[in-house]
C-alpha cells in the first residue's frame, strides 16, 4: 500500500508564493508519475501540473510560467514551488502517485490566496 502525504500549503497574500511537499512511501518502487491536482468549492478537480520520473513535466496553462513541479526520484518526493499567487488559486491541493495502474491520493493541503 502506497502512502501520500502532503504539507505546506496555507493562507498567503495574492502575489506571494508558497511551496507544497508530498512524500509517497510504501511501494519499494520509484513511483513513475508524481503530480499536483486541486479541487475548489463547487468545482471539479482539475490538473496543475505532473512530473514524470525522466523529468519530463506537464502543466495546467493557468498556471504556466508561476508554478514549478520538481522530484527527488530517490525519496520518491515531488515539490510544487507556487509564486505570483492569485485568489483563484484558492482550493484544496491534492497530490498523487501513480506506480504502474494504479493511482494513489494524498488528504489534501489548503491553499488559500486573499486579495
Amino acid at each position: 500500500q502506497v502512502r501520500v502525504v502532503e504539507s505546506g500549503g496555507g493562507l498567503v497574500q495574492a502575489g506571494g508564493s508558497l511551496r507544497l511537499s508530498c512524500a509517497a512511501s510504501g511501494s519499494g518502487f520509484s513511483i513513475n508519475v508524481m503530480g499536483w491536482y486541486r479541487q475548489a468549492p463547487g468545482k471539479q478537480r482539475e490538473l496543475v501540473a505532473t512530473i514524470i520520473s525522466g523529468g519530463s513535466t506537464n502543466y495546467a496553462d493557468s498556471v504556466k510560467g508561476r508554478f514549478t513541479i520538481s522530484r527527488d526520484n530517490a525519496k520518491n518526493t515531488v515539490y510544487l514551488q507556487m509564486n505570483s499567487l492569485k485568489p483563484e488559486d484558492t482550493a484544496v491541493y491534492y497530490c498523487s502517485a501513480k506506480l504502474y495502474s494504479l493511482t494513489y491520493w494524498g488528504q489534501g493541503t489548503q491553499v488559500t490566496v486573499s486579495s
